[in-house]
Parts: structure tokens; sequence; C-alpha cells
């Protein structure tokens, strides 16, 4: 037997706030099977699922046969949705790196497009996914009343309410706001790591630098050799010199002496 939902109040948050600034580039572009006008619009609305889902996909990580399904209109565009989030590349990616509780923060992010409310949240969702097993959790989270309320089956989910009015700057992406690692796998891989790098390298632009056959090239050259000084000769004073004991003279013998007489 399987274990409802447990309740849990929302907190006000700013996708629960109605809007009224002016349009701007952060604000969310909604994708919709309902507006397309070509086949480039349905190869961007793909894109975008596979950015929403997986951050980004490799050609390995691509679901060819989804794909061909929601181009002919056999599939909705949240059927495409439950299909990357039961996907092998999904599995291996979010739900095989982190515990049931961050898992249910990214799928909450990428599925309901805000964060988790609070603590108490993420035990309900938690729960679902102990005792349903992970299809049972997207499931419920697909067919949840939030869901279906702002993105219904053919508008892809996005990060709501990103911008307002008393902030200059809107929220940040979950894809960057929630690595897709947790603290004890990052610890596990070696990253995020720190180098400092002790030399400042300093950058030369392309024009300044000194080409093969420059007559800069031989400055430094040219100057060494006209500060090169030879050895001088030493200094010896005249009054300094044993003339006597510095010239060799060769000693006679006496008893050569008497024999030559």
């Amino acid at each position: 037997m399987s274990i409802p939902l447990l309740t849990y109040t929302p907190s006000t948050q700013n996708q629960r706030v109605n809007g009224f600034e002016a349009g701007s580039d952060e604000q969310p572009k909604i994708y919709s099977t309902e507006n397309l006008l070509s086949s480039t619009d349905m190869n961007v609305l793909i894109e975008v699922a596979y950015r929403q889902i997986f951050f980004h996909a490799f050609i390995s990580d691509r679901e060819p046969f989804l794909e061909s399904q929601l181009r002919n209109g056999q599939i909705t565009v949240r059927d495409f949705v439950r299909g990357l989030l039961l996907s092998d590349t999904y599995k291996k990616s979010f739900y095989n790196l982190n515990n049931n509780y961050r898992f249910v923060e990214h799928c909450v992010q990428r599925v309901l497009g805000r964060d988790i409310y609070s603590e108490r949240e993420k035990l309900a969702w938690g729960v679902i996914v102990a005792s349903k097993g992970l299809q049972g959790f997207i499931d419920e989270l697909l067919d949840s009343e939030e869901y279906l309320e702002n993105f219904g089956y053919n508008t892809l989910p996005y990060q709501r309410r990103r911008v307002l009015p008393g902030r200059s700057k809107g929220e940040l992406p979950f894809n960057i706001k929630s690595p897709r690692y947790n603290e004890y796998h990052r610890a596990q891989l070696g990253f995020p790591q720190i180098i400092w790098q002790n030399v400042v390298r300093s950058y030369i632009p392309q024009e300044k630098k000194i080409k093969p056959g420059d007559p800069a090239n031989y400055l430094a050259m040219v100057q060494g050799i006209s500060s090169a000084k030879g050895n001088p000769p030493p200094r010896v004073s005249a009054m300094n010199i044993d003339i006597a004991s510095s010239v060799p003279y060769r000693k006679i013998e006496t008893d050569q002496l008497v024999t030559t007489r």
C-alpha cells in the first residue's frame, strides 16, 4: 500500500506573485505546440526541452523515438517531458548521483518551475519516491494540479517568475543555482578545486609582439657588445721591480775553475 502525498503549506515565493512588470530579456519564453508554425519551431522546442530537463544533451543522450512521436503528434509535450525524466540519461545523471530529497528538489525545479517551498514539501515528495518508485513519483508530479494549471499538456515547463520589480536582477537559473552533483559526489569526483596561480602572466597584444627579422630583436645584442670591456693590463710600478732576482744567471762552481787552470 503506497503512502499518499503528505500535506504541506505553500510559502510565498516569486512564482506565486502576479507580475506587472514590462517584458525583458530575463522574462521566460514560453514554448508550446499550440503556436508552432514550422518544423524549425518544433526543433527549437525539442532543444529547449533537453536544456530544461538535462541542462545539456549530447548526441548519445537524445531520445530519437520520443522526438519522432512528438513531431508526428502521437504524444504531447507533457508525455515528452515524462519520457525524458524516465530516460536512462536522467537516471544516471540525477537519480543515481543524489539522495531522494535532492532528487526531489531537482525534479520540482525542472518540472514545476519553482523552488521547494520548505523541508516539509521535500519530505512529502521524498516519501513518494521511496514508496512508489521513480516512475510513480514522476507520474504524480506531472499529474499534479499545479503542473496542469501552469503548463497543461502542450506547454514546456520553464522557470517561473525570475524577475521581481524590487530587484535589479532576476533569480539565478536552476541549472546554475542547483548543481547536478551533491556535496558527497562532488568531493568523490574531486571538484570543484580552486587552483591559485602564483605567477601572473602579462598579456601582450598581437600587434605589439616583435616579429622575426625586426631590428628591435638585435638592439639588446648591440647594446651588449658596445658596453663590453676587455681585461685591462695590470699596473706595475718600476720602483717595485727587483732586477737582481728577476734576471736569471748561471752559477759557476769553484772546482771547475781550478781544473781549467
